[in-house]
C-alpha cells in the first residue's frame, strides 16, 4: 500500500512568499503547519456537533441524507472510529463520508469522556461498545480506526483484553505506539503520563502477544509534531501482524482528514487477510 501526495493549494502561495533558500523541508514544514492551523480552526467550529452520540439505525447504518437507507452491495464488517485526546467524533466527518461512499454504511463512533484518566478503563469501555455492536448487527468481527490516543486505546483492547477475537483490522493514525516525549508540561494529566516512552502501559504493550489475530496498519507522518520521535508512531512487535505506512507532508491533525490517507484506510479495510473466513450474519443468512 502506498500513500501518495495530492494537489496542495497552499504550495503556490508559500513559493511566492518565501525565499528560495528555505525551500525543501522548511517549505514542507510551513505548508504542514498552515494546513494544521486551518484544520484546527475548522475543527473548533465542528467540535460542538460531535459532543452528543450519533443517531443510528437498528443495524448500525447511518441514515442517508433525505432519510433513505442505502444498503451496501456486500456485507462488510462494521467500522468503529475512535478519536484522540481531548477530541470527539467530529474529527471523522470527512472519513465517514469517504467510507460510506465506498460501501461502508455501518460506521460508528465512540465518544469517551475528556475526563478519562486511564487508557485501560477506556479500552474496557471500547470492548463493551464493540460487543454491543456485534450483538446488534450480527457481525462476528469489526474493523477499528483510531486517531492518536484512540489507536492506543484500541491496541490495548486488542492486545491485552482479548479484543483480537472481535477486531479484524486495526488502523491507527499518528498513534504513539512507543510513547512520545512531546509537551513535557502535560505530564500533569495521567493519560499523558501513560503515553510516555517506557511508561508502565507502553511496557505492557511490549510484552509477548502470541497468537494475536488482529492485523495492524499504522499510518505515521514525517511532519507529525505530536510524535517525538517520529518513528514512535510505528508498531514494532515480533508477535503482531503489523504494516507501517509513512505519509509525507502533513501533520498530526490532518491524518484523519487527508484524502490520500482516507484512500489508504479504505484499502487496508478492504484487504482480504488470512483468517477472514469469519462471517457476518444478516437476517438469518450467512454471507461469506
Amino acid at each position: 500500500m502506498k500513500v501518495t501526495k495530492v494537489a496542495d493549494p497552499i504550495l503556490p502561495l508559500c513559493q511566492r512568499l518565501l525565499p528560495v533558500r528555505i525551500a525543501g523541508l522548511s517549505l514542507g514544514l510551513l505548508k504542514a503547519t498552515a494546513l494544521e492551523l486551518a484544520i484546527l480552526a475548522g475543527h473548533v467550529l465542528l467540535y460542538p456537533s460531535g459532543i452528543i452520540q450519533e443517531r443510528r439505525g437498528p443495524d448500525g447504518a447511518i441514515p442517508a441524507p433525505g432519510g433513505a437507507a442505502r444498503l451496501p452491495a456486500a456485507v462488510k464488517p462494521p467500522v468503529v472510529l475512535l478519536h484522540g485526546f481531548i477530541d470527539n467524533r467530529s474529527v471523522f466527518v470527512l472519513l465517514r463520508r469517504s467510507l460510506a461512499q465506498h460501501g461502508r454504511q455501518r460506521v460508528e463512533s465512540l465518544n469517551y469522556s475528556p475526563l478519562t484518566c486511564d487508557i485501560r478503563t477506556a479500552a474496557e469501555l471500547l470492548g463493551r461498545h464493540i460487543e454491543e455492536i456485534c450483538e446488534r448487527t450480527g457481525s462476528d468481527r469489526v474493523d477499528v480506526v483510531g486517531h492518536s490516543l484512540g489507536g492506543l486505546i484500541a491496541r490495548y483492547y486488542v492486545q491485552r483484553l482479548g479484543g483480537d477475537r472481535r477486531v479484524r483490522t486495526l488502523v491507527t493514525l499518528g498513534t504513539p505506539h512507543a510513547g512520545t516525549r512531546v509537551a513535557p508540561l502535560a505530564n500533569a494529566h495521567p493519560i499523558v503520563r501513560q503515553m510516555r516512552p517506557k511508561s508502565e502501559l507502553i511496557q505492557e504493550l511490549a510484552l509477548p502477544a502470541p497468537g494475536c489475530r488482529t492485523h495492524f496498519v499504522s499510518f505515521w507522518s514525517d511532519l507529525d509534531h505530536v510524535m517525538d520521535p517520529l518513528e514512535s508512531a510505528c508498531i514494532e512487535h515480533p508477535d503482531l501482524m503489523a504494516e507501517n505506512i509513512r505519509v509525507s507532508g502533513i501533520g498530526h491533525l490532518a491524518l484523519p482528514l487527508h484524502p490520500a490517507v482516507a484512500s489508504g484506510i479504505r484499502q487496508a479495510l478492504d484487504t482480504v487477510r488470512p483468517g477472514d473466513a469469519s462471517t457476518a450474519r444478516t437476517g438469518g443468512l450467512t454471507v461469506a
